[in-house]
């Protein structure tokens, strides 16, 4: 089975015949590059055309990340399962108002399902929660009555800030985690999220490259320059049910702590240490299977997410209407 690979270390990554090195000032390490699904850059690694053309032929995409850990962008390889007719239809899906509502409503709608879950579960094994869980269940009924994009992103918005003020409650911090604050990350919450999101931005895009779906339009984000719109899209999906349900576990089991953080008046990031600790609870439930209520037989998270593609491209053929993931368990 093919895996995400992460690097740390500052160094070169360079070809040598058919295998590439990690060269660093202590070693020279090979790179398994037959079981590698992609690759996430943490350190300052130098690269050439040489490796990236070698990369693209193995179809491997490789993700960036910044000094604090955040994501800034992707090595795309030339897409290699082209499709002008899913082109066209994408096309036509985003500028039919109507169809590309219909997309971005169940986008959110399935996300929002997956939202409270996650608050149920809470607020069944805690006390004086239930003003919460019926809030966040009043702002999901509201999803259904949006007409516009720019309407359902703000229903989508009020939901998600009901949804954060339960967080206090539900973790084991000492701090009052106020809303959600993105750049910078104002504490280790917004960090974690903000980590959390990018990584799980970078999976779906890695996703989405193993389809015939074009990653830069998108149905409920704006297409715009210099980003992969699609990936946000279905992120949105999983947010709750893998990055939110892991920030949970880890505070509150005390596997992350104020230690792993770098805090400065204006800002709050992932110490190494603390990247590590995620990325290694983060890869472990990418490979975690359950068993798929329709195909009958286990599969891991990872692969609920390369669904989701396959379902959106059934959608826009006219195979079979699109129904977001909502997890049952």
């Amino acid at each position: 089975m093919k895996r995400n690979y992460y690097i740390f270390k500052s160094g070169r990554i360079r070809r040598q015949d058919n295998t590439i090195y990690l060269e660093t000032e202590e070693e020279k390490k090979p790179i398994p590059i037959e079981d590698i699904e992609s690759l996430y850059l943490f350190g300052e690694v130098d690269l050439n055309t040489k490796l990236l053309n070698f990369l693209a032929q193995k179809t491997i995409p490789i993700h960036f990340f910044n000094y604090y850990g955040f994501y800034s962008g992707s090595f795309y390889p030339r897409d290699y399962l082209v499709s002008g007719f899913l082109l066209l239809k994408q096309v036509e899906h985003y500028q039919d108002q109507k169809k590309r509502l219909f997309l971005a409503k169940e986008f959110i709608k399935s996300a929002a399902s997956n939202i409270l879950k996650n608050v149920k579960y809470y607020s069944n094994r805690k006390e004086d929660l239930g003003e919460w869980e019926a809030d966040v269940s009043d702002k999901l009924a509201e999803l259904e009555k949006p007409e516009d994009i720019p309407s359902l992103m703000a229903s989508e918005g009020r939901l998600r800030n009901a949804y954060y003020k339960g967080f206090n409650s539900i973790l084991n911090i000492d701090f009052e985690f106020e809303k959600r604050v993105r750049r910078p990350p104002d504490n280790m919450v917004n960090a974690l999220i903000s980590f959390g999101n990018g990584l799980l931005y970078a999976t779906v895009l890695s996703e989405i490259y193993r389809t015939q779906l074009n990653p830069l339009i998108s149905f409920l984000h704006e297409p715009g320059e210099r980003r992969f719109s699609l990936s946000l899209d279905l992120s949105e999906i999983f947010k709750p049910i893998i990055v939110d349900h892991l920030i949970f576990r880890m505070i509150n089991g005390k596997m992350l702590d104020e230690g792993d953080f770098d805090e400065d008046v204006n800002y709050c990031y992932l110490k190494e240490k603390g990247r590590k600790a995620f990325l290694k609870e983060y890869d472990e439930k990418l490979n975690t299977t359950i068993m798929h209520r329709t195909l009958k037989r286990k599969v891991s998270y990872r692969h609920l997410i390369r669904l989701e593609c396959y379902k959106l491209v059934k959608h826009l053929s006219g195979v079979e209407e699109f129904k977001g993931f909502r997890a049952w368990w």
